[in-house]
């Protein structure tokens, strides 16, 4: 048998030795990147991305007068005919969070409709003002005067039911607590005042409007 030199055999068996030095370096090279940037990095574009794909909702359209008669003569403490429904005038952030939370009360057999969204001072005033008390909170002390709260209430056979003497009513108000408190907002009905069908940005009002000016 013929004799290898040594000078042409020892890079022979070195080649296969530095192929898989390679190969195991591009395999864990993803491993190997630098903690301190690239999660921070992902997570940034991430959100980025989430929130250009996130769909834009757009309110329904409003249901006619005669929908609301029956809750306007249930409770007319509240003139509820003299109600605020624009969405354009409330918080546009807030609309989005409050139409997503009435897409998931629809789909669990609870459609709801927006009974008052943005109040005015005066209104509330009124409303706090009252025989029967209605509201605590007195004009600029509510989150409606700034569109960060709505009233919502179900609807069944295309009228608004708000009678809390409604098993049926009552049973989607606290669906609306649930789904509410999921999607990270305060809902009425914890209050020690019980307001079922309120819910509203949470926080504090003078740190939510703080947060406005900053922006």
């Amino acid at each position: 048998m013929k004799a290898w030199p040594v000078g042409m055999l020892l890079p022979m068996l070195a080649l296969p030795l530095v192929a898989a030095v390679v190969a195991i370096t591009l395999h864990f090279g993803g491993y190997h990147k630098d903690p301190q940037f690239v999660p921070g990095e992902y997570a940034h574009g991430n959100q980025i991305r989430q929130a250009l794909l996130e769909e834009k909702l757009v309110p329904p359209p409003p249901l006619p007068p005669s929908a609301f008669v029956d809750a306007v003569a249930e409770k007319p403490q509240l003139a509820l005919d003299k109600a605020d429904r624009d969405w354009s005038r409330m918080d546009p952030a807030f609309v989005q969070d409050v139409l997503r939370v009435m897409e998931r009360m629809k789909a669990r057999g609870f459609p709801m409709v927006l009974l008052e969204g943005f109040r005015s001072a005066e209104r509330q005033n009124r409303l706090a003002g009252g025989s029967t008390k209605v509201t605590q909170a007195k004009g600029g002390e509510s989150k409606h005067q700034y569109g960060l709260a709505a009233d919502l209430a179900p609807v069944r056979g295309g009228k608004v039911v708000i009678s809390e003497r409604d098993p049926w009513a009552m049973q989607a108000y606290n669906a609306l607590g649930e789904e509410a408190q999921a999607a990270g907002l305060t809902w009425g009905g914890v209050w020690s005042f019980r307001d079922y069908g309120h819910i509203e940005r949470a926080g504090s009002l003078r740190a939510l409007l703080s947060q406005r000016n900053k922006k």
